[in-house]
């Protein structure tokens, strides 16, 4: 951009001062300063990263994908007589007057000046389709390389309580079992959400069509939930059934593709099945994927140097978002007062003290400040959490570009992990990281955007460009992070860990033979607790325990989430029916299961958010139901006092370890009531040392009140 793309300055006519405001629309003509502008080049892209440092994530190349990906050169001039399509647009002095006023363009313009060809990328449908497949069921089986580093680092941390290693070990060991790509690693698939960027030079066609058909293959041939629901009135709905709709939004790249050079790639079959492929896009600059064989690669060493010219790309982002950590997604709309260094990061404190542990920390923390929108800064709060911001430039300047401040990512992260709530049951790691990212705004706005990725944390970048189809590596051997110890290496604690107000520590026994295996949910050390005894047989069991003490469940529970208990609620309330029974038997745990495999008693089965079903919990309870719940997350004063007030108990469990749960603690399952709801029908299972903690006693005690007062 040259001329056009400026900035007006106003000039006042010789001999007169500019009144105040009359550059917003007074009287005056604009005239164009040309000794102090600035081009409209540097307001295209409000994000911009770092030179050279676009894209540091490991790929794999999908060689089954990438033999598609073809070049297509198509001749620039037009078939037909076209009026406009000749101009060179590149320059937009053809166009505008200095005023900006456009110019009278003469029609039929076509310039014939020779045979010109342009070269395009083309990417057949069925290649985004199959891609799309294969990205879901990576990130529901497998997790990011670095994610289970941190959680490997948990265990090493000398400031670490024992529960946040309880937690880090547990997950670890949760992916594990997900890795054997049976049991997905949360019982929440998510929403498949999908985020593309592409280059102009980009052919494809259909791209929403066979996206969806990409997810609902994924979630049809493997053993995922269908957590959608269709809404069939505005108070009726039903489950799809095949995890569809799903979230697809496609942009268009404000900056061309780069010229490619000279890039070449190497394919090498070495004995450790990874390749390296080194792309030099600029002379200064080279980007290096490493890839694995996965699907299907070449067993040939091959070099080959693609041509000079454009070399468009294609980039995407898969994401599977859970309810849980969708839910904690927040929007403050603030103003310029804000903006006070105090005044912001105890603002942000509290906040993010109110997330709590129902999204299953530890954390990916994201925050954005300003945007242009609302919608603006969510996105930027969703792409922060998904890390595909870190290579912003890291400084702010006058062209209103985003940048990620690093000091206060630094500031928040020890504000965070210094509060105490840790790894879901008190310590330090409520959050791994922190992203902050800082974008333009409105003069009478200050958004700020609050969200997280879970310890599930199931994202993956995908690039199609000229050397084929790449994904992003994930870890498919987990097992490689768990430490060479049991847990009779970790002292074992009794009551609340003092260091941290914490709950009562890791299970440090190891009469099973507990290690690196990744077998079964480490649950030796806590009270075994019979449920099939009469309730108040149980409850005088648990009476005995303060909070923190960690259970063993051995028995049946019932099974039931949000809708459950509202039909059996609204029944109850509005119609008179009784309540089930089986509600006032059995403890009942919020939850809802993913698809069973094949010789397995239970799909993923891990908890849901508690507090989703603190409405029902003063009618349920006042009746002599729902007396024991157990779930994930700290809960409201309403399940407190309704405990202390009719002597029942909130028990909870570790959030994210639904694969692992399914496997060692869940021994059978049957649909009893609303067997139309499906993965919300109410169930009937049996466990055997499920753990859980005590949360809430019924003397009103409440664990997390010490953190997050409710």
């Amino acid at each position: 951009m040259r001329n056009f793309a400026r900035i007006p300055l106003c000039r006042p006519p010789p001999g007169k001062r500019l009144s105040r405001g009359a550059h917003l629309g007074g009287k005056h003509p604009f005239r164009l300063n040309k000794a102090n502008i600035n081009t409209l080049s540097n307001f295209l892209d409000v994000l911009e990263f770092e030179e050279g440092k676009e894209d540091e994530t490991e790929y794999r190349r999908i060689d089954d994908l990438s033999k598609y990906i073809e070049v297509i050169k198509l001749r620039d001039n037009p078939i037909n007589q076209s009026k406009y399509y000749g101009y060179n647009f590149e320059n937009e002095e053809n166009f505008f007057h200095p005023n900006g006023e456009l110019k009278n363009l003469p029609e039929q313009v076509r310039q014939n000046e020779g045979e010109r060809v342009k070269e395009y990328l083309h990417v057949p449908p069925f290649v985004l389709a199959k891609l799309c497949e294969y990205a879901f069921k990576e990130i529901l089986f497998f997790l990011n390389k670095k994610h289970l580093k941190q959680l490997s680092n948990i265990l090493n941390d000398g400031e670490s309580s024992k529960n946040d290693k309880y937690v880090a070990m547990t997950l670890i060991k949760n992916a594990v079992i997900s890795a054997e790509q049976n049991l997905p690693g949360c019982q929440d698939t998510g929403t498949a959400i999908i985020l593309g960027k592409k280059d102009e030079g980009i052919l494809t066609t259909y791209e929403h069509k066979y996206l969806n058909l990409g997810v609902y293959n994924a979630y049809r041939n493997n053993n995922f939930r269908y957590s959608q629901l269709s809404p069939l009135s505005m108070f009726s709905e039903a489950n799809t059934k095949n995890n569809l709709p799903c979230q697809i939004e496609i942009y268009s790249s404000v900056r061309g593709g780069k010229a490619l050079g000279g890039a070449t790639y190497t394919t090498s079959s070495a004995p450790t099945t990874s390749t390296t492929y080194t792309t030099s896009s600029a002379p200064t600059t080279s980007t290096t994927y490493t890839t694995s064989n996965a699907y299907t690669a070449s067993n040939e060493t091959t070099t080959c140097t693609a041509s000079g010219g454009p070399a468009p790309k294609y980039e995407l982002i898969f994401i599977a978002k859970g309810g849980g950590s969708a839910n904690k997604t927040f929007l403050f709309q603030q103003t310029k007062s804000i903006l006070n260094e105090d005044k912001l990061y105890d603002f942000l404190l509290d906040k993010i003290k109110e997330i709590g542990t129902s999204a299953c920390p530890p954390y990916h923390l994201a925050v954005v400040i300003g945007g242009l929108s609302a919608e603006m800064n969510l996105k930027m709060v969703k792409l922060a959490s998904c890390r595909y911001l870190d290579s912003l430039k890291k400084q702010g300047g006058g062209y209103g570009k985003a940048f990620r401040d690093i000091k206060s990512e630094q500031i928040i992260l020890e504000k965070a992990q210094g509060l105490g709530i840790g790894a879901q049951f008190g310590g330090k790691y409520f959050v791994h990281d922190v992203r902050v990212i800082r974008l333009p705004r409105h003069s009478a706005s200050c958004p700020i955007g609050i969200g997280v990725s879970c310890s599930a944390d199931r994202q993956i970048k995908c690039v199609i460009n000229r050397q084929g189809v790449f994904m992003e590596a994930l870890e498919h051997e987990p097992i490689k992070y768990l430490p060479e110890i049991t847990y009779k290496d970790l002292k074992r604690v009794g009551g609340m860990a003092a260091h941290t107000g914490g709950m009562a520590a890791l299970p440090g026994g190891d009469q099973q033979g507990e290690n690196q295996s990744g077998e079964g949910l480490p649950g030796e050390g806590g009270v075994p607790i019979n449920l099939n005894q009469p309730m108040g047989s149980i409850l005088k069991c648990l009476s005995e325990h303060p909070v923190s003490t960690l259970l063993l469940l051995t028995g049946k529970l019932i099974v039931a989430r949000d809708t459950a208990h509202k039909r059996i609620v609204d029944d109850f309330v509005l119609n008179g029916i009784p309540i089930p029974e089986y509600f006032k038997k059995f403890p009942i745990y919020y939850a809802g299961p993913a698809k069973t495999p094949d010789n397995y008693a239970s799909g993923s089965f891990g908890p849901t958010t508690a507090g989703r079903m603190d409405a029902y919990a003063e009618v349920l309870m006042k009746n002599e139901a729902s007396l024991i719940s157990l779930a994930k997350g700290n809960r409201s004063s309403v399940v407190r006092n309704a405990c202390r007030k009719y002597h029942g108990f909130y028990l909870g469990s570790i959030g994210g370890p639904g694969a692992i749960l399914a496997k060692k603690n869940i021994k059978k399952v049957e649909v009893i009531d609303f067997a139309e709801l499906g993965m919300e029908a109410v169930h009937l299972i049996d466990v055997v040392d499920f753990p859980a903690f005590i949360v809430i006693d019924d003397k009103g005690n409440d664990f997390y009140n010490q953190w997050i007062p409710s």
